[in-house]
Order: C-alpha cells, then sequence, then structure tokens
C-alpha cells in the first residue's frame, strides 16, 4: 500500500514537470542575397518570419541573413538549404543554369502578363510538373517579378539595331538566350553584381524589373530605360523560390508543423508576387526623378522583338524533348495555368 501510494506520488511529480516543461522553441536561419532594405527583405521575408512567429506563440523565430551573410554567392543558395548551411533561403532557381529545366518555362519571352497570377500558376505547375526537381528541399513558395525592362547606362534601346555591340546582363539562362537572339552580348550574373559591372563598363545595361532598381542603385547607373506595354505580356520574368531544410522541417514538433504547412503554398506563392511586383512602382519613380530617360517599344517594333523571341521557345522545347520531356506539352501546361489564374 505504501509503495503504491509512493509510485503514484513520483508519478504524479514525473507529470506535472512534464506539463510545465517549456515548448520547443526553434530559431531558423534565413538566408537570402539582396540587402536588408530590399523589398524582398523588408515586404516578403521579414513579414513571413513575424507571421509563423505570432502563430506558433513565439515558439518559431526567424534570424535573417541578408546579403550573403553566412557566406558563398547567389548561386550557391539552393545547396546551402539542401544541405543544412541555412534552414530557409530565398533564391533564383535560374542562378543555377540548366539545373531545373522545367521550371524555366515560366522563364521564356511574352509568357508572363501578371506576377500574382502566374506566381500562384507556377506553384501549380511545380506540383504537377516538376517536384522531382525540387525533391531535396521543402518548397515554401514559388513566384516571379514583374516585367523585366532594359536598362542601359548610356546608349538608349528603341529598336533592335540599338542593341547590336552592346553588352547587356541578364539573370537566368533563357535571358541569356533572348538577349543573344535579339543581337546584344549576353553577360550572365547574379544581381548583386550588376552595380560594380555597370559603373566600370563590364557591362552597357542590365535586364531587371523595377522592383530591384533601387537595391542595386541601377536608377543612378543607368540614365535610359526600356519598357514594353505593361497590359501585353512582359518580356521576360525570372522565377523564385523560397525553400525550407526539409529535415529542418521533419525535426518540427507537429504543432510547428502545422505553421509553416499555412503559410506556405498557393496563397504564399501569389503574395510573394503581389510584394514583388508593388514594389515596381517606387523603383520606376526613382528614375524618373532622377530625369532619366523612358522609351516604351511601339506595336510594330514590339512584334519583330516577338517573332524574334520565338525561336528562343523553340528551342526551349526541343532542349526538353531531347531531356525526354515533352516539352510542347509542358509549354501548353504553363500557358493554361496561367491563363487560368490571370483575371
Amino acid at each position: 500500500m505504501i509503495r503504491s501510494l509512493y509510485q503514484l506520488t513520483v508519478a504524479c511529480v514525473i507529470a506535472g514537470l512534464s506539463s510545465n516543461a517549456p515548448a520547443q522553441e526553434v530559431t531558423l536561419k534565413v538566408h537570402h542575397f539582396l540587402s536588408a532594405l530590399s523589398p524582398a527583405h523588408t515586404q516578403l521575408i521579414t513579414p513571413w518570419c513575424d507571421k509563423i512567429a505570432k502563430e506558433s506563440a513565439g515558439r518559431l523565430k526567424c534570424q535573417i541573413y541578408p546579403s550573403m551573410q553566412l557566406g558563398g554567392a547567389p548561386p550557391q543558395l539552393y545547396d546551402q538549404v539542401k544541405d543544412g548551411v541555412a534552414d530557409v533561403v530565398w533564391t533564383l532557381p535560374g542562378y543555377n543554369a540548366g539545373r531545373f529545366p522545367s521550371v524555366e518555362v515560366f522563364e521564356l519571352p511574352f509568357m508572363m502578363t501578371d506576377a500574382v497570377g502566374t506566381s500562384r500558376a507556377l506553384w501549380q505547375y511545380v506540383e504537377k510538373h516538376a517536384k522531382d526537381e525540387f525533391k531535396d528541399v521543402r518548397p515554401l513558395a514559388f513566384h516571379v517579378h514583374g516585367p523585366g525592362y532594359i536598362h542601359m547606362r548610356d546608349k538608349p534601346v528603341r529598336t533592335l539595331a540599338d542593341l547590336k555591340g552592346v553588352k547587356v546582363r541578364a539573370p537566368t539562362r533563357l535571358t541569356n538566350k533572348l538577349i543573344a537572339a535579339l543581337g546584344a552580348t549576353p553577360v550572365g550574373m547574379p544581381v548583386p553584381q550588376v552595380p560594380e559591372a555597370l559603373s566600370r563598363g563590364v557591362i552597357d545595361g542590365a535586364m531587371i524589373p523595377w522592383e530591384v532598381v533601387p537595391a542595386v542603385r541601377v536608377h543612378e547607373l543607368a540614365k535610359h530605360h526600356t519598357e514594353t506595354d505593361p497590359k501585353l505580356p512582359a518580356l521576360y520574368t525570372s522565377t523564385f523560390i523560397f525553400a525550407m531544410n526539409p529535415a529542418r522541417y521533419a525535426a518540427l514538433p507537429p504543432d510547428l508543423k502545422r505553421v509553416i504547412d499555412a503559410n506556405s503554398g498557393t496563397g504564399l506563392s501569389a503574395q510573394a508576387g503581389k510584394v514583388i511586383l508593388d514594389a515596381d512602382g517606387p523603383g520606376r519613380k526613382l528614375a524618373q526623378h532622377r530625369g532619366n530617360q523612358f522609351y516604351m517599344l511601339n506595336a510594330t517594333e514590339l512584334e519583330q522583338w516577338r517573332r524574334i523571341a520565338q525561336n528562343v521557345r523553340d528551342d526551349w522545347v526541343k532542349d526538353m524533348s531531347g531531356k525526354g520531356r515533352d516539352g510542347t506539352a509542358l509549354l501548353k501546361a504553363a500557358q493554361g495555368l496561367i491563363a487560368q489564374n490571370v483575371k
């Protein structure tokens, strides 16, 4: 009897200690390549971190490392999250040329019509057609940026002839192919390298969206900006991934996994597309305030660009077919999802 009471007392004490044990707290190392002043940092990554902290009652926290503060170069971010150097990263699949061929379809010229709907379509496309390419990480979101334009240091671009003999930075394999098809010399590099390359004359111009212009001071370094009609499909866009290390996710308790799950997927992808798109306006205004020159390609000129760009599409389809994938079907799938999601 006495022994039974003793055992019961011990069990109650242990139960009491267990119930009072602090819940697990997790700090995620979040790494990206832009500055802490960029819209991606202030309006996308930081709010996401704040939201998961709130919904987990402070048990999920972030330590954000902008500007590659954990070391390495932007093209290494994907492997950093795969290998656990970082817990979460935000980066471009296109910084690893040819590694994610299926998702490149969204970077084809004149594909993207609206960054919000296209970002939603991109998530759905990966879920249906490209999950195998991202099996080494846990995707949280996929998104695109707003219309990409051409920003030139000294020489304006109004026609195809103006691109002859100039060196233009492009972000991805397909945008490099587009620049070459249009007659310029493509120079591939991550966006943080653009300011120095422009100031030193390594490149004459750069293809980037307005959103990132302030972060890399292109409004100060480039005097001429060539745009296309925003009501029409954009000259180009780039794809982005926001991803988590799968082992880090697997180690979370079930309730914290649910918080991450609730802040992932189609909704976050669309939100990311909107955040980046909304940042285009302020970026453009900075160039206006400096008195820079703006050029809109007229309909006749733009049609010439579209005809030339068709070769880039055709080549991508052939490349995919050579990799054992139906490039035509993937292109139609991406176009269909964009049409469904863009209102």
